[in-house]
C-alpha cells in the first residue's frame, strides 16, 4: 500500500501508528487542525492537511489519491465536556471522513474503536458480537459511530474495526496520573479493588491494529487487548513495585466515592478546576472491563508480547526521562 492518510495523528494512538505505518514504507498525509502540536512527529516524512473531521468542507482533496485511511481521530472521557461534542467529534466526525474516503475510492480503511462500547462485562472476557451497553458519553458517541461505520460497510466500503483496550505505555499522559498517584501514596482502591480492567501496552495495541490494517477482513471487528485482565488491586501493586515504593494501602467504599466524586464536579463546575475524580472515574475502578483478543489471534496472528509488569517498567522509565516521575 502507498499512500496512507490519518487522523488523529497528534495524538497517543495515532502518532504510534504513524511511526508504524512509516516503518512499513507507506506515504504519510496527516489530517491536522491549525493548532495541533507536530514537533514530536517532525522526524517522520508527512505531509500536514490542515482540517478537521467536523468541518467536511476542510476534507476536500485529503483523500484524493490514497490507498489507505487509519481513523483515530477522538477524544477520552473528560469531565464537564458536553455529550453533543463527543458525538460531533466521534459520529459525525467519522461520517464525515468516511464519505470523504467513499467519494475518493480509498481502497483500505481502519476504524479505531473502543471496546468500551460494550460497557461492564458480567461475565467471561467480551467477544465482538456482545450487544452494546454504553454508560457514558465517550462510549454513547462511540457506539453510535461504529453504527455509523457499519452502514459504510453494507454499502461497499472496505472498513476494518479494531478496539483497542485501556492503552498505555511511553508516550501516554492520560494515565500518568495514576502512576504519580501511586509514587506518592496516594492511589487508593475503590469497593475493594476487585473489579477487572485489561491494559494493553502502547506496542501491542499498534502491532493488533496495523496487522487488521494490512491482514483483517473487510467488515469484520478485532479486539487489541494486553494478554491478560488484572484487577485494580494488581494494577496498583504492579506499579507500585515497578517504582520501588510501597504498595497501595487504602480503600474507599463504593458509595463514598461517588459521594465525594459527585461534590468534587460540582466544585469544579463552578470553578472551572478539573476534579481529580469524577463519577465516569469512580464507574472505571469498579465496574469490570476485560475482552477476548482470540479472533484477532486466529484471523490476524496477534499475540501481545509485553506482560504487564514489563510494560510498566517500560513505561516508567519513559516518564523518569522527562522528569515526570521522580527517580528512585
Amino acid at each position: 500500500m502507498g499512500k496512507v492518510v490519518i487522523t488523529g495523528i497528534t495524538g497517543f494512538v495515532g502518532g504510534a501508528m504513524a511511526r508504524a505505518a512509516a516503518a512499513a514504507g507507506h506515504e504519510l498525509v496527516a489530517l491536522v487542525r491549525p493548532t495541533s502540536r507536530r514537533e514530536y512527529l517532525a522526524d517522520l516524512p508527512i505531509r500536514w492537511h490542515s482540517g478537521d473531521v467536523t468541518k467536511p468542507e476542510t476534507l476536500h482533496g485529503l483523500l484524493d489519491g490514497a490507498d489507505g485511511l487509519i481513523h483515530a481521530a477522538g477524544m477520552l472521557g473528560q469531565t464537564g465536556v458536553p455529550e453533543s461534542r463527543y458525538f460531533a467529534l466521534h459520529e459525525q466526525g467519522t461520517v464525515n471522513i468516511l464519505a470523504e474516503a467513499e467519494k475518493a475510492g480509498v481502497s483500505r480503511i481502519l476504524y479505531v474503536s473502543s471496546p468500551g462500547i460494550l460497557g461492564p462485562i458480567s461475565g467471561p472476557p467480551a467477544e465482538e458480537t456482545a450487544p452494546f451497553a454504553p454508560t457514558n458519553s465517550y462510549e454513547r458517541s462511540k457506539a453510535a459511530a461504529e453504527q455509523a461505520v457499519q452502514i459504510f460497510i453494507r454499502a461497499g466500503l472496505p472498513v476494518i474495526i479494531v478496539r483497542p483496550e485501556f492503552i498505555y505505555g511511553p508516550g501516554d499522559y492520560h494515565v500518568l496520573g495514576l502512576f504519580q498517584a501511586v509514587a506518592k501514596g496516594r492511589f487508593f482502591t475503590i469497593g475493594g479493588g476487585q473489579a477487572h480492567c485489561h491494559p494493553t501496552f502502547i506496542e501491542d495495541a499498534v502491532q493488533g491494529m496495523m496487522l487488521a490494517f494490512t491482514k483483517g477482513v473487510v467488515g469484520e471487528i478485532y479486539h487489541i487487548a494486553g494478554p491478560t485482565p488484572v484487577t485494580f488491586q494488581e494494577l496498583g501493586r504492579t506499579i507500585a513495585a515497578a517504582l520501588n515504593v510501597p504498595a497501595p494501602r487504602y480503600n474507599i467504599p463504593h458509595w463514598l466515592a461517588l459521594a465525594g466524586a459527585a461534590g468534587l464536579e460540582m466544585v469544579g463546575k463552578i470553578s472551572g478546576w478539573r476534579p481529580p475524580l469524577s463519577r465516569s472515574g469512580v464507574a472505571f475502578f469498579t465496574q469490570n472491563r476485560h475482552f477476548s483478543w482470540q479472533k484477532a489471534y486466529h484471523h490476524l496472528g496477534y499475540t501481545p508480547q509485553y506482560d504487564l509488569l514489563q510494560g510498566v517498567k517500560t513505561t516508567i522509565a519513559w516518564y523518569r526521562d522527562r522528569s515526570l516521575l521522580e527517580n528512585p
